[in-house]
């Protein structure tokens, strides 16, 4: 198993420090809003890899990050004249509904910057001990100088960095590189902490330092976010950790790339910024959106659009179509043996989705394998060659698939009684074989947003989109 590391800039053979267990730390939510599907798109990244490394046998450790305390929803939380912990919470509780709803796992541990403080407060303590923090009017403050490896992670060269130059703000541009506030004294209306040092509360990037070595160690295995995410938030955690352990803080680094709407940046002054729930109000399926989020390479830029979610509707229909035909085939055979070419079809395509998986996570080229199957399932299925074995055999080997890319278990969507009510009065046209009305009803059914197939088992609606 190979994956591209950002902190050798090349893809390199992957083994965890402990055995078969496998410490994941994945940048969580900064739970101030919510999250938009630029977001989705690193989480569906950060859960495809998880169910890839337990598809291939490894035991995951993850730890996924709530930020509940930051520039941004201690502002928030002003502006609404609510406690800090009332504002957050909203959009915590919205955050773990909404992932629930793209059938992301569950990590781990989830926790909650607030709940660390003392973790947080004991790291910063080290680094002032060590010489590399030092305390200003404002705060505490981490000093690049101090720390001559800085910079690996993003490339920046900090020869020129002008001494003492500080930079309070929890995120800034790419290219200011300047010392960093671990911790922010006491101001008005902001929530603060008692410290040694100082009342107040801390800076962002300490945040995932303290609560990233608590549940994985002062090393461990992958670390997970958006290319954003890079510099400075990534370099300044490498920063922290290291300057107060002296040891290698994560050995793998992955990055997923942008998403992209419709061509252009998301931005809400573009009118193209969304959220899950957006798309939820709109009608699409929420497994339709998993499936664009995860079909992309998580190192490519996704372009994000409503052809193409209404395509990935249409695929993770394919897919369900198909497994309701495996699920509905008799057993013809006498033996009731799975053939030869059924076994190698099955072969085939396991093999080639794991290979191009297990290559940095190809996704794009694995799904080919499996689409090429469904086209061959589907062929032999239309032969009437399949007998019981083979379908089941093969339902075997798509559920196994499934357990990373879990779209093949359709989502039940109710069908409005009106819909309904047509359905069985077409129904009652075709036993009078008054054909023409079926098929304006069957028209009509259409033009609502719904379509209906005919099978052996009566009349089926879907929604289209």
């Amino acid at each position: 198993m190979r994956f591209y590391n950002t902190l050798i800039k090349s893809v390199e053979e992957f083994s965890p420090l402990e055995g078969d267990v496998v410490k994941m730390y994945t940048c969580g939510p900064t739970v101030y809003d919510y999250a938009h599907i630029g977001n989705f798109r690193t989480y569906v990244f950060e859960d495809i890899l998880r169910r890839w490394l337990k598809f291939r046998g490894y035991k995951v450790i993850q730890v996924m990050n709530i930020t509940d305390v930051d520039d941004k929803t201690i502002m928030g939380a002003n502006e609404k004249g609510i406690s800090l912990d009332e504002y957050t919470r909203e959009y915590t509780n919205a955050f773990f509904e909404d992932i629930d709803t793209l059938r992301i796992e569950r990590a781990e541990h989830y926790p909650r910057a607030t709940e660390h403080i003392n973790e947080m407060i004991a790291l910063i303590e080290k680094l002032i001990e060590k010489g590399i923090a030092y305390v200003a009017d404002d705060g505490i403050y981490y000093s690049i100088a101090k720390f001559p490896e800085y910079g690996k992670l993003s490339g920046f060269d900090v020869k020129s960095v002008k001494a003492g130059a500080r930079v309070a703000k929890d995120e800034y541009d790419k290219e200011d590189v300047r010392d960093f506030a671990l911790w922010k004294f006491r101001r008005p209306d902001e929530p603060f902490w008692s410290a040694p040092f100082g009342d107040g509360r801390p800076g962002w990037h300490i945040e995932c330092s303290a609560m990233s070595m608590k549940y994985l160690g002062e090393t461990f295995d992958i670390h997970i976010g958006g290319v954003d995410n890079i510099f400075p938030h990534h370099e300044n955690e490498i920063a922290q950790s290291e300057g107060a352990t002296g040891k290698k803080f994560v050995r793998y680094w992955l990055h997923s790339e942008h998403l992209i709407v419709e061509g252009r940046k998301m931005s809400k002054s573009l009118g193209n910024f969304y959220t899950l729930r957006d798309l939820l109000s709109m009608g699409y399926n929420p497994i339709a959106i998993r499936y664009l989020l995860l079909s992309t390479h998580y190192r490519k830029q996704l372009n994000f659009t409503f052809d193409g979610l209404k395509g990935a509707y249409s695929t993770v229909m394919r897919l369900w179509d198909t497994i309701g035909r495996l699920e509905s085939i008799s057993d013809l055979s006498v033996d009731n043996k799975v053939k030869p070419k059924v076994r190698d079809m099955i072969d085939r395509m396991v093999k080639g989705f794991t290979e191009e998986m297990d290559d940095d996570l190809n996704i794009s080229p694995a799904l080919a394998h499996l689409f090429d199957f469904i086209r061959d399932v589907n062929s032999t299925i239309d032969r009437g060659e399949l007998g019981s074995a083979d379908a089941s055999e093969i339902l075997k080997a798509l559920q196994s698939i499934d357990t990373v890319l879990d779209v093949m278990t359709p989502i039940e969507e109710e069908i409005p009684s009106e819909i309904m009510e047509m359905v069985e009065k077409r129904e009652r046209a075709r036993e009078m074989k008054d054909f023409g009305l079926a098929d304006r009803i069957r028209e009509e059914v259409f033009n609502l947003g719904y379509i209906i197939e005919d099978t052996k088992d009566g009349p089926k609606v879907k929604k289209k989109i």
